[in-house]
């Protein structure tokens, strides 16, 4: 059905946007976690304390995107609802037992797998969901669900920090079980208006068969040239993506000490992300076709310039100036996502292409914090570590600048198919068919004319 643009869709709008606050506004503050769990469960005779520490943050982020094509399908086969309520209660399962632990190998799985899971299936239907109700706004209905996340960056680093200090790590986790608990409710706003596989192969009173192999793993979307390279350029940027999100605190305590307040930091990256991304995700509405492409393409060159001049930064002024263009750009990157799935492959595949992509995305992001991490442990600064996070992006960018070249090539293709030589030989035939046919039968009319 043709969307609705608006309705019942401004709920789902806000329901989503609660979905990527409570999922990315946690991801995004781990910097504030990360320090804690340092003070909390390492010691100074640990020489891999830092590289250990990350994989707990780092893994969670990437298990996020990792599950991601697995999700797809599930959702492609129950539907957005189902699958969003599940995986919250999941989340919220894996987030209340982190806070019982008592050494850090198990935050491993518990906040690393299970709670990272949980969001993963929480937060795609989140995407999928806005497509069935927004078509001419979807732009902008992204701009405004991305930037969700911004605002729990902005405020959850200062709760935290707050939290932390009067009632420690485990009691903080458990507070934000609320968030979860509320995702939870927010998931059964999802209300389909696209039939899902279920309803399709059995009906409402049928039994339901699962659908043969090839419908619930749609690897066609690999055919379509420009997809391949989005799914090549994006997870070629995203190895130094996480890196600041991950050490930019530990970074900032190290080179200032105490004096200065190290939060402000992720509330720049926050305020200005969510202003990209309610800006670039409109501006996005009023370029034609892939060339959305080249949004994503300026902001992962700003992205990388950002991350290479951390180290430069003598001055926490200019570590806010910094962070403050990072976060602009971040929020252009976020907000076109499924844009730009939605032009490449068409809304009938969007789902599983979103999946398959942000599965390839989980592994750069997973690799990218404790590589950073073991950097710092053995020269002992962050700088390599932030040099290096710069140079993916740039690769990346330059890889998806052939994007919209490439899909305009393809949509000419379609537009005129070449036929082979008996399609050719048999409109031949049919054409002189037609053309001795009406000639005789005038020839015909005028022989019984007279």
């Amino acid at each position: 059905p043709e969307p609705p643009e608006g309705g019942w869709g401004w709920v789902v709008m806000l329901a989503a946007m609660w979905c990527n606050g409570a999922v990315f506004g946690i991801q995004n503050s781990c910097g504030v976690l990360f320090v804690s769990m340092l003070r909390l469960f390492g010691s100074s005779d640990d020489q891999q304390l830092v590289f250990k520490t990350a994989w707990v943050s780092s893994l969670s982020m990437g298990m996020v995107f990792f599950c991601s094509p697995i999700v797809s399908i599930f959702t492609d086969l129950f539907g957005c609802r189902k699958v969003a309520v599940i995986g919250a209660a999941v989340g919220l399962v894996g987030l209340l037992s982190s806070s019982f632990v008592s050494t850090i190998e198990p935050l491993y799985f518990t906040y690393g797998i299970v709670f990272a899971c949980g969001c993963s299936f929480a937060y795609q239907p989140s995407l999928v969901i806005l497509g069935h109700y927004f078509k001419k706004r979807l732009g902008l209905v992204n701009g405004i669900v991305t930037a969700g996340s911004s605002l729990f960056t902005v405020s959850l680093p200062f709760l935290l920090r707050v939290l932390i200090d009067s009632v420690d790590l485990f009691n903080t986790l458990r507070v934000l079980c609320i968030l979860m608990f509320v995702l939870f409710l927010a998931g059964f706003t999802y209300r389909p208006l696209v039939p899902n596989t279920k309803d399709k192969e059995g009906g409402k009173k049928g039994k339901f068969k699962l659908p043969p192999a090839k419908k619930i793993c749609n690897f066609s979307v690999f055919k379509v040239l420009s997809y391949r390279i989005w799914a090549l350029g994006i997870p070629a940027a995203l190895f130094g993506y996480f890196v600041p999100y991950v050490h930019l605190m530990n970074h900032v305590k190290e080179r200032f000490g105490d004096s200065v307040p190290e939060e402000v930091l992720l509330l720049c990256l926050g305020i200005t992300s969510g202003v990209g991304r309610l800006i670039f995700g409109r501006v996005a509405d009023y370029i034609p076709g892939a060339k959305k492409i080249y949004l994503q393409v300026a902001s992962f060159f700003f992205i990388g310039l950002m991350s290479m001049m951390i180290p430069l930064c003598n001055v926490f002024g200019a570590l806010v100036a910094v962070c403050l263009f990072m976060g602009l750009f971040d929020g252009c990157f976020i907000c076109i996502m499924a844009p730009i799935a939605f032009e490449l492959v068409g809304a009938q595949d969007v789902s599983q292409a979103i999946g398959f992509l942000l599965g390839l995305m989980s592994v750069p992001m997973t690799v990218g914090p404790p590589i950073a991490g073991l950097l710092r442990d053995k020269l002992g600064t962050y700088d390599v570590a932030f040099y290096l996070a710069g140079v993916p992006p740039l690769i990346g960018g330059a890889i998806l600048c052939f994007i919209p070249w490439v899909h305009e090539r393809q949509k000419l293709k379609e537009r005129v198919k070449p036929v082979d030589g008996e399609t050719t030989e048999k409109m031949l035939e049919n054409e002189s068919t037609l053309v001795s046919d009406t000639t005789e039968k005038p020839a015909k009319e005028l022989d019984s004319g007279f």
